[in-house]
């Protein structure tokens, strides 16, 4: 029976190291990535949804036969801000080639705003729509050179809406539109195409749109070097709300599926870029990796006719910015669903909306979590108190476990039953000690991820030197403290009766303090005040049944 307790309490003990092996093996995949597959292997094929079917490459390579479009094109930089983006619009092809966030800080001493979008040659990262016809505007040889009245654009104080319009025509008579409308207080961009035909012959075409980028995050961008969260493409379809497309999947297979509705993504820590057609429309998905090391992933609509003497609209909507529950839902069914909080998800939303609602209330996030808990040692109390009430009779038990012990040191079935007859007689359950690690492990996972993965802790500070609780300690305290709340809570256990495991045991502050250096300074916060309240709640419990047994003993 000793021996199945002691296998349990290594169980919850390896589940934890376990947990951080792989947070480990992560953070050093991140620093050593795998070399790409050699680009002359890669094949991709997709077919139009019509009669037309032009080349892939005009689907996926019109801008990119260089990695830096305002050098290689012929077009011109229209900038446009807004109240939280500052957006720059090439006119070859009508691409954004650049997107700020202006309310998100690159750094948390800096006041550049974070870059999203970019056309760096090593972290080029654009998105692209177009509409592709043998006539025009954009064909298998190239985009089209749009032109515009201006090429500045502000959203002024007393404006909610900010359009960009931009121009194309031929010689026969067709005219195109396209139309940029950017909105206050919104990371959505819809972009709306006009076709009007005077010309002698319809006009056949297709909408596509799609996001480009290349295997890198922005040079700007600002995160955990430890942490590993999902960076690569995502589809949605009302089979799967939420399919996570690598960059490994794209260069092993091409993505080619039809679906209705839907959205086509590019996701990284904190943010998001996805295309959202009208969810009424079935569109061909599909995902390519181009011979410079450019990874796509997009969709094509169907066929849109435009016949002589008619005009004809359609649109889409680009959502890029942060990855905020309530503004992902809004853009699109089930894009809230790539802020991934892992295999406890359910946890992790019940617990961040637990902090938003009391963040509502204190204006802290630190503060947040530290009422969090609480909440949480309160709703777990009473089992909590079980399980230290049985760890304490143990405790209380171990002069009599060794005088057993050296009873029958040479018969270790006889000790075996005389120790389940002695936890009989005092009514202790054994098993109830490793309750508070199992329960502790889940939530301990699934706010480690609430941390990593929402964007609102990114540069939140708590108070005096902890001034971004989404980061590690910088003089590393919270860990140091974290360590000895755990000594102190272990030195109220009873020890193993193995010697070899009180040693391992007596080790395992100091370990976990080692591993979790560099973990957010939210998450040590957590731990350290979690164990400081099982501390004192073991603590009172064990001067309460002292108190008790006093008092028994003094009416006996």
């Amino acid at each position: 029976m000793i021996d199945t307790i002691l296998d349990y309490l290594r169980i919850a003990l390896y589940v934890v190291l376990a947990f951080l092996g792989v947070i480990l093996y992560q953070a050093w995949s991140l620093d050593h990535p795998k070399q790409d597959i050699p680009q002359a292997k890669i094949e991709t094929t997709f077919t139009m949804p019509s009669t037309y079917v032009p080349e892939v490459k005009s689907i996926a390579e019109p801008t990119i036969s260089s990695p830096s479009l305002p050098t290689a094109s012929t077009g011109k930089l229209i900038h446009v801000t807004t109240d939280t983006l500052n957006v720059t619009l090439d006119t070859h092809g009508g691409d954004i080639v650049g997107l700020k966030l202006l309310k998100y800080p690159e750094r948390l001493d800096s006041n550049t705003p974070f870059i999203l979008l970019n056309d760096e040659a090593k972290t080029q990262y654009i998105a692209e729509s177009g509409l592709l016809s043998k006539i025009g505007p954009d064909t298998s040889k190239g985009q089209a050179i749009y032109t515009t009245k201006q090429t500045e654009y502000a959203l002024s104080n007393n404006e909610n809406t900010l359009l960009v319009t931009l121009y194309w025509q031929d010689n026969q008579g067709l005219k195109i539109t396209k139309t940029f409308t950017f909105t206050r207080n919104s990371y959505e961009i819809n972009v709306a195409y006009n076709v009007d035909n005077q010309t002698k012959q319809s006009w056949q075409g297709h909408l596509y749109t799609q996001l480009m980028r290349t295997n890198a995050p922005s040079e700007h961008a600002q995160g955990l070097a430890n942490l590993s969260t999902y960076f690569g493409a995502a589809i949605s379809s009302p089979q799967k709300p939420f399919q996570k497309i690598t960059f490994k999947d794209m260069q092993e297979s091409s993505v080619n599926q039809v679906i209705k509705g839907g959205w086509a993504a590019m996701v990284q820590h904190y943010f998001i870029s996805a295309w959202i057609p009208h969810k009424d429309t079935t569109l061909d998905y599909y995902s390519k990796v181009t011979t410079n090391g450019l990874y796509t992933i997009g969709m094509i609509g169907p066929e849109l006719i435009a016949t002589p003497g008619s005009s004809i609209t359609t649109q889409a909507t680009l959502y890029s910015g942060p990855a905020l529950t309530d503004k992902l839902k809004q853009a699109a069914p089930g894009l809230q669903l790539t802020i991934d909080y892992g295999i406890f998800w359910f946890i992790s939303g019940i617990l961040f909306w637990m902090m938003q609602k009391i963040y509502d209330l204190v204006g802290n996030w630190g503060w947040s979590i530290i009422f969090v808990t609480i909440i949480i040692k309160l709703l777990f109390y009473h089992l909590s108190s079980k399980s230290y009430r049985s760890m304490s009779a143990m405790k209380k038990l171990q002069p009599r476990i060794e005088a057993l012990k050296e009873r029958y040191k040479d018969d270790k079935q006889k000790f075996t039953q005389a120790t389940l007859d002695l936890y009989r007689q005092e009514k202790v359950n054994p098993m109830s000690g490793c309750l508070p690690i199992l329960i502790q492990i889940p939530v301990f996972i699934a706010l480690y991820w609430v941390l990593v993965e929402s964007v609102q802790l990114r540069q939140a500070p708590f108070m005096l030197w902890i001034q971004d609780l989404s980061l590690k300690d910088p003089y590393y305290i919270l860990p140091l403290l974290m360590g000895v709340s755990m000594y102190l809570q272990q030195r109220l256990n009873p020890p193993p009766p193995d010697p070899l495991q009180a040693k391992v045991m007596m080790f395992m502050p100091v370990i976990f303090t080692v591993l979790f250096l560099n973990f957010p300074s939210g998450l040590m916060l957590y731990w350290f005040v979690n164990n400081t309240l099982s501390f004192l709640q073991q603590w009172y419990i064990m001067h309460k049944m002292d108190k008790e047994e006093r008092v028994k003993k003094a009416k006996g």
